[in-house]
């Protein structure tokens, strides 16, 4: 089975504030090989995926059958609770959504101007960089790619794809692990961007210097795209 594939099967309705919310459990299969589950939740006028709140995964065991087993010996008080849980959750992520791009964008503007130093604001000449300043500056600009990307996405679809990279865990700014959570998020980015390899950026640095520095300067000091 694909590691992203997710089997659905029905737990019933829950009731929670005069609604009658339909409940899932929904079990994978995690990279580790373990099976993990979770309980999503469908509001009664709800009628796709996208309108579905979820638990974490509160799951972990060798088997697929062991969730089921531990699953049917929850209670509804239990569910209730879990769905009550998962709404105030819900309604937290929304709420931090604009905030969680910002976070981002942030965390990599500090990371890439800490990698490239002064580059930006002495204007060096080019050909007087070291071998180690040339891959300072190489991979700032590969942290700028990322952060440029994010940009360009929605906060909404910037939220819902750093969801899907954490394996379903929303990111929380309080988690001690959180910069840990960030560099998985930008790790897996970075690979799916079309970037040059080292050689081929560093000529075209050495011949557009002012080109690299005017992009630099626009995204990060004046805060918009180049």
């Amino acid at each position: 089975m694909a590691l992203d594939a997710l089997r659905r099967r029905s737990v019933g309705f829950i009731d929670w504030e005069d609604r009658s919310w339909a409940c899932f459990l929904v079990t994978y299969r995690s990279r580790a090989g373990l099976w993990k589950g979770y309980f999503s939740f469908r509001p009664p006028e709800g009628g796709t995926d996208e309108d579905e709140i979820r638990t974490a995964d509160i799951f972990v065991e060798d088997s697929e059958n062991q969730i089921d087993m531990k699953a049917r010996g929850l209670g509804r008080p239990l569910l209730s609770g879990l769905l009550s849980s998962a709404i105030q959750t819900h309604a937290q992520v929304e709420a931090d959504r604009p905030q969680l791009r910002r976070w981002f964008r942030s965390y990599l503007k500090d990371n890439s101007r800490e990698l490239a130093g002064p580059w930006e604001e002495d204007g060096g000449a080019a050909g007087q960089r070291t071998l180690a300043e040339l891959e300072s500056i190489y991979a700032s600009y590969r942290l700028d790619q990322v952060a440029h990307f994010i940009t360009l996405v929605g906060p909404d679809d910037f939220s819902r794809a750093v969801e899907k990279i954490l394996e379903g865990e929303p990111f929380d700014f309080g988690a001690k692990d959180r910069l840990q959570f960030a560099m998985m998020v930008v790790e897996f980015i970075e690979s799916h961007l079309a970037l040059p390899p080292f050689e081929v950026w560093a000529d075209d640095y050495l011949a557009h210097p002012e080109e690299y520095r005017l992009y630099t300067h626009t995204l990060h000091r004046e805060g918009r795209l180049p």
